[in-house]
């Protein structure tokens, strides 16, 4: 069903269908459970925490599961193993019970105090001095500020268009990428957080049809799931020439446990540190709304063991991942096992589930990006009396050039690594899980100590990442393990320099209160970790009053 160009264009024509019904779908949201005014952070950010039950598991859904876990799992799975790639199923269920224990307490307070991005929460109870009565300050130590701004979680590979076939063809190569950026743009410009909620709908609606009659009709069309796991393990044993080693893992062995084991709660552990995932959490509008999404959004973590096998089913189907320049990349492996088995209107649903995946998380990110930017750095240093108004506009602006900084990271940087930058992105954010959750529940760690152990953390992560090099190419951060200190087996360096930041904080605050040192002021109180929806203590921002409306 292709012209002799290659394009597959029943294919095409479903995507692009799926493509107009989620923009207009975008572009509609922000006439969806409308209030008086858009114009505020509270409101274009978080939504004005408004979202039930369903609608926050779609929203968080759609945010947590992006295309890299749709493209980039069963890719893992088909080039390494389970070590590289069938982590992430056990990431996903420790990751439950951990958001359950903390996140409705950082609702609480945030909700309570209207903090928009964690950098909020840090600030109050780490303030530098004692406000004056009456006066809130929004103001961040630069440091997280800073980290937190450019930490935008998974970034997302791009995945392979219904047009496949080749040379400089536009349509099969980056005109689809700049289409989606506009339209992208354009619809989170006008609708905030109430864009990607109702487009999560969409997006997840279509990959649970895509996965469940993936896993149910492909293993038939390949020999069955004997010969899916004989032809997984045949390929991982194979010696890999440009190695010297087995091509990937089939079943962890011996000093592979601490490899295949530790990623899964340093990832866990790092996930709602990213502002994208804190930023759809604080769209909830109650704290049970962040207890029962915790306890059904491992609906989820069945769908990703299910896609993660793909990648095994696509090695006893032999398929060829080719990219448009000619050259073998797994990152193709789901978008071109859909393409050789299914007619091509099926096709065209997956290839539209995988690229919506993408639209959804990034529509997101940009969100808690520029929140985070308009929040603790435009407000904190540059113009610490904006207004709610001034800050909703600062905001919509940074998202727009967040996601040309997303484009320009597409299109100039290795698209073939992608499982691998998330990991390599986990090592930084989760430095901060110190000064957020534990910040939680005690006062006992000192502020400073607290910085220090965030950048012997860092220090840590970069050093030993960067000294990771690729066995192929010979780059550096060619990877995410190294020897873990004391046991002597590989294991995420997330976690080594985790344990380092959290040795330095215990050490360094007795210190740090022996010498005197300020301890700052906290601007909450042990209630505030409790406040429910209708709290009557909640503060709220500021709306446009008739006279204050800008001219036109």
């Amino acid at each position: 069903m292709s012209d002799t160009a290659g394009i597959n264009w029943v294919a095409l024509s479903v995507l692009i269908f799926f493509f107009v019904v989620v923009a207009v779908a975008g572009f509609w949201a922000a006439r969806w459970r409308r209030p008086d005014s858009m114009e505020s952070l509270e409101e274009w950010g978080p939504g004005g925490r408004s979202f039930g039950t369903w609608v926050t598991w779609f929203l968080l859904g759609g945010d947590l599961y992006t295309a890299y876990t749709f493209v980039a799992v069963p890719a893992a799975m088909f080039a390494a193993g389970s070590v590289g790639g069938f982590f992430a199923v056990p990431y996903t269920i420790v990751l439950y019970p951990i958001i359950f224990v903390f996140m409705a307490r950082m609702w609480s307070v945030s909700h309570r105090h209207g903090y928009v991005t964690p950098a909020d929460f840090v600030q109050g109870p780490l303030r530098l001095s004692r406000p004056e009565p009456g006066h809130r300050d929004h103001r961040l130590p630069r440091d997280d500020a800073l980290h937190r701004a450019p930490a935008r979680g998974h970034p997302r590979p791009c995945s392979r268009s219904p047009a496949s076939g080749g040379g400089d063809n536009i349509i099969a190569k980056d005109a689809p990428i700049f289409i989606a950026f506009v339209v992208l743009a354009l619809y989170t410009y006008t609708s905030g957080l109430r864009a990607p909620a109702i487009i999560a709908f969409v997006k997840d609606i279509l990959i649970y049809i895509v996965i469940i009659v993936a896993v149910i009709y492909l293993p038939g069309q390949v020999g069955g799931w004997t010969h899916i796991f004989d032809a997984a393990q045949t390929k991982m044993e194979t010696t890999n020439p440009a190695t010297g080693k087995p091509a990937g893992v089939f079943i962890p062995e011996g000093g592979q446990f601490w490899a295949y084991a530790t990623p899964a709660p340093g990832s866990a552990m790092a996930l709602f540190m990213y502002p994208h995932s804190v930023t759809a959490t604080l769209s909830a509008k109650s704290r049970n709304t962040i207890r029962r999404n915790a306890a059904i959004l491992p609906a989820y973590s069945l769908l990703l063991g299910f896609l993660a096998l793909l990648g095994w089913v696509a090695i006893a189907a032999g398929t060829k991942p080719i990219g448009l320049d000619g050259k073998p990349n797994p990152q193709l492996v789901v978008p071109q096992l859909f393409e050789d088995h299914f007619s091509p209107w099926f096709t065209g649903i997956a290839f539209a589930a995988i690229a919506i995946g993408a639209l959804v998380p990034a529509a997101i990110m940009s969100i808690a990006a520029s929140n985070t930017f308009t929040r603790n750095i435009y407000k904190a240093w540059l113009k610490p009396d904006a207004t709610p108004q001034q800050e909703a506009k600062v905001s919509k602006l940074t998202s727009l050039v967040v996601k040309a900084f997303a484009l320009v990271f597409v299109l100039g940087l290795d698209k073939t690594n992608a499982l691998n930058f998330q990991l390599l992105g986990g090592i930084w954010i989760l430095q901060t899980f110190p000064a957020v959750v534990f910040y939680l529940y005690t006062r006992w760690f000192h502020r400073r100590a607290l910085l220090l152990g965030w950048a012997a953390g860092m220090v840590y992560g970069t050093i030993a990442a960067y000294k990771v090099t690729n066995p192929v190419t010979g780059a550096h951060f060619g990877g995410s393990l190294d020897v873990i200190p004391g046991i002597g087996q590989l294991g995420y360096i997330a976690l080594t320099s985790f344990a380092i930041n959290v040795i330095v904080i215990v050490v360094a605050t007795p210190i740090f209160r022996a010498i005197g040192t300020d301890e700052g002021h906290d601007e909450t109180i042990p209630a505030d970790y409790f406040a429910d929806a209708g709290d009557p203590r909640v503060i709220k921002e500021l709306k446009v009053l008739p006279e204050e409306t800008p001219q036109a």
